[in-house]
């Protein structure tokens, strides 16, 4: 299926490499003028240079380098992405980490650092381009969690707790967007590719390739996904192609999630 972006704008938060780049790379090779977020301007720079490369076509990426996690980052990212574009119908909720821990060792500032990060940077930028989406009848807005949403495990707080409002957040946005063609769906990550395991694998002291094979165990695909597992399921759903779909959280992990 040949999916068309062309004329549409996006903003990709976390967009900088792992999962985000992936996203934006594959919508500016669709046609979508894109704009990444990261808080790193050097990973921008770097993310901007992998996009060309990829012969996406002048001016496809723009880089916004904000903290999402304040407010005054978020309206920072919605004021640069409309000068730029004039519209935005397209943002991907993507920015955040996994940070886990057993109950008793999470303090009341790693709680609040979790839901800033994951859960109101969310609710703030969609706040922002909402009221354009429902004037111009037409948004698609992915928020991305984990499979933990559905199936928290111990030890998996506070992202589990987050991402699960985030889940909560999906419906209530996509119920309200629903009469406005707003379509507002969730994308739950199992083991995809990202900078996290590597660093995973280095703090466990083993090569990122024996981590990998090790990680491919625990999936019944036998494998991790890649960047563009995930990319190619986002770029349907903010398509034409996806506009009766709304209101759903897809687990995009190689069938390692205990929940459907």
């Amino acid at each position: 299926m040949e999916i068309s972006l062309k004329g549409r704008c996006a903003i990709v938060t976390g967009g900088s490499k792992g999962i985000g780049l992936g996203v934006a790379t594959r919508f500016a090779a669709s046609g979508a003028q894109v704009a990444i977020v990261a808080r790193d301007g050097g990973g921008i720079a770097r993310a901007l240079h992998s996009i060309d490369q990829q012969r996406c076509g002048a001016g496809a990426a723009m880089g916004i380098q904000a903290d999402v996690v304040s407010p005054e980052g978020i309206a920072r990212v919605y004021e640069q992405a409309m000068g730029a574009f004039g519209k935005i119908d397209i943002v991907i909720n993507n920015a955040g980490t996994s940070r886990t821990g057993t109950f008793e060792t999470l303090t009341d500032e790693m709680w609040r650092e979790d839901f800033d990060q994951k859960l109101f940077a969310a609710i703030r930028l969609t706040r922002l381009v909402w009221p354009q989406m429902k004037e111009r009848r037409w948004g698609r807005i992915i928020n991305v969690l984990n499979i933990g949403a559905k199936a928290p495990r111990a030890g998996s707080a506070p992202t589990s707790v987050t991402r699960a409002a985030g889940m909560a957040l999906t419906k209530v946005l996509a119920n309200e967007g629903a009469p406005h063609n707003v379509l507002v769906n969730a994308l739950l990550v199992g083991f995809i590719e990202a900078d996290q395991h590597v660093q995973r694998a280095a703090r466990a002291g083993v090569s990122y390739e024996d981590y990998k094979a090790k990680t491919a165990k625990e999936v019944p695909l036998g494998r991790m996904g890649k960047p563009e597992d995930f990319a190619n399921l986002a770029c349907l759903l903010v398509s034409d192609a996806g506009s009766y779909i709304t209101g759903t959280a897809i687990n995009v992990d190689g069938g390692r999630s205990p929940v459907v």
